[in-house]
């Protein structure tokens, strides 16, 4: 570099360093006229006008934002389907907030990154303590990109030798969607086992599973909100076929339900974002545990505990098996970051509410689920469970009249349902929304 670039580099910006006389010396090295030369825009899609937006102050522009949103419908939502929500403290807010937290990227460099990787090893060892699993990595993108991870470990590690992954036959489209992406070009394929009454019919799982079988994936509760009864022997079956047992849950859930370890999970994946994130709808946090024969081929990133030269407690990232720091053809996925500061927003909230603050929020998804369930049913022209099974936070609806125009009626009244089939609604209570619970009951009412 001559003496007069590095002078204008030295004064340039660090973002956009480069002056117009080293843009006109690079463009002459390789042969382009401009740096529009370097980009193949069809001209379709390539936009050449003015685009129309008028320059506003401040002040204009928050006004102007504020009337725009309040166009927007002003509903109590009762939706549930992998998006829940719950009270977040204040305090989550405020710590996650920092600088040193919210401006974070990846802990490459241990030396000047310990708070964080404190915090992300004790994001782990929560998901450790909650699924009775050893090994827990420091997040996945969501509960469906972790269940792609858990397909493509089943169809790597020699404990399972066949090809097929076993889901129930109620799995989410979205979800199934991302599990066929992940497995497109492996020989992995997907195929579903039927449901009995909101459970798994474990016969008719016996009947589908075979050696080909390479993983039964199982939740509980299921994307219904039906409580699963019969764990132990879906992990029978996976045994009896020697396959991995893979179960979906979320993080309040496992504060009440039985421990995956304790019915034969090998890996456990699902929603950790239900604490310390308000509902995103799109934005999550994937949980991803497993047992420590599966420890080198879990993805993404795990942070270990050691010792540093001077015997002091220190933590590092470790073990890193994706694409971008090993020979790619070893890299167990292409994950390529994560979502660290969700799961210290997560860590946090599960730290303030404590064991026995979990427990209690826990107990009360089901408590207000059964109680607005059983308003519901002694409403004329509505059946509420459909299934007979306990339920955590939601339940599924039968209406008489077709589920969208009572759907129609509640959102008139203020208030969100899920339409899951023709007379079918599915309805969603927590700690949130339960305040609104009676004047939801009245809604469906005059709707019904």
């Amino acid at each position: 570099m001559t003496e007069s670039g590095r002078h204008e580099r030295a004064t340039g910006s660090p973002y956009a360093p480069h002056s117009p006389q080293t843009t006109a010396e690079m463009l002459e090295a390789i042969g382009a006229e401009s740096e529009a030369d370097l980009f193949d825009v069809p001209s379709a899609v390539r936009f050449d006008g003015d685009l129309g937006i008028d320059s506003r102050s401040e002040r204009e522009l928050r006004a102007e934002l504020a009337s725009t949103f309040e166009r927007n419908d002003d509903l109590t939502e009762f939706l549930g389907r992998g998006h829940h929500a719950h009270y977040v403290p204040s305090m989550v807010e405020d710590l996650s907030r920092r600088s040193e937290f919210l401006t974070s990227y990846t802990q490459y460099q241990p030396e000047i990154t310990q708070g964080f990787l404190q915090a992300l090893f004790e994001y782990q060892s929560l998901v450790v303590e909650l699924t009775g699993l050893p090994i827990a990595n420091c997040s996945m993108y969501d509960a469906a990109t972790a269940l792609g991870e858990a397909a493509r470990l089943a169809g790597r590690v020699r404990q399972a030798s066949g090809t097929r992954i076993l889901v129930p036959e109620i799995l989410p489209e979205n979800k199934r969607a991302v599990l066929e992406n992940y497995v497109d070009g492996t020989e992995l394929s997907v195929a579903t086992y039927p449901m009995a009454d909101g459970n798994v019919d474990v016969d008719a799982l016996s009947d589908a599973a075979d050696g080909e079988t390479a993983m039964i994936y199982a939740e509980n509760p299921t994307v219904h909100g039906a409580i699963e009864e019969r764990l132990e022997g879906v992990g029978a079956v996976a045994d009896e076929v020697e396959a991995l047992f893979c179960l979906g849950t979320d993080v309040v859930a496992l504060g009440l339900l039985e421990e995956p370890a304790g019915v034969g999970a090998d890996v456990v994946v699902g929603e950790a974002d239900a604490l310390g994130l308000p509902t995103a709808y799109g934005m999550g946090l994937g949980l991803f545990a497993t047992r420590e024969a599966f420890l080198r081929q879990v993805p993404g990133r795990l942070v270990g505990a050691g010792e540093d030269a001077a015997g002091k407690r220190a933590y590092t990232l470790t073990l890193q098996t994706r694409e971008q720091h090993i020979r790619k053809e070893r890299a167990t996925s292409n994950i390529c970051t994560n979502q660290a500061w969700v799961a210290l927003r997560t860590a946090m909230h599960l730290a303030w509410l404590g064991p026995d603050g979990l427990v209690d929020l826990a107990s009360e998804c089901v408590r207000e689920a059964s109680s607005l369930a059983a308003r519901l049913d002694d409403l004329r022209g509505i059946k509420a469970p459909v299934s007979d099974r306990h339920h955590f936070r939601e339940f599924l609806a039968r209406t008489d009249q077709p589920a969208s125009a009572v759907a129609a009626d509640l959102e008139s009244e203020g208030f969100a349902v899920h339409v899951v089939g023709d007379h079918l609604l599915q309805v969603c209570v927590t700690d949130v929304n339960a305040g609104e619970s009676e004047a939801l009951v009245d809604a469906f009412a005059e709707a019904l």
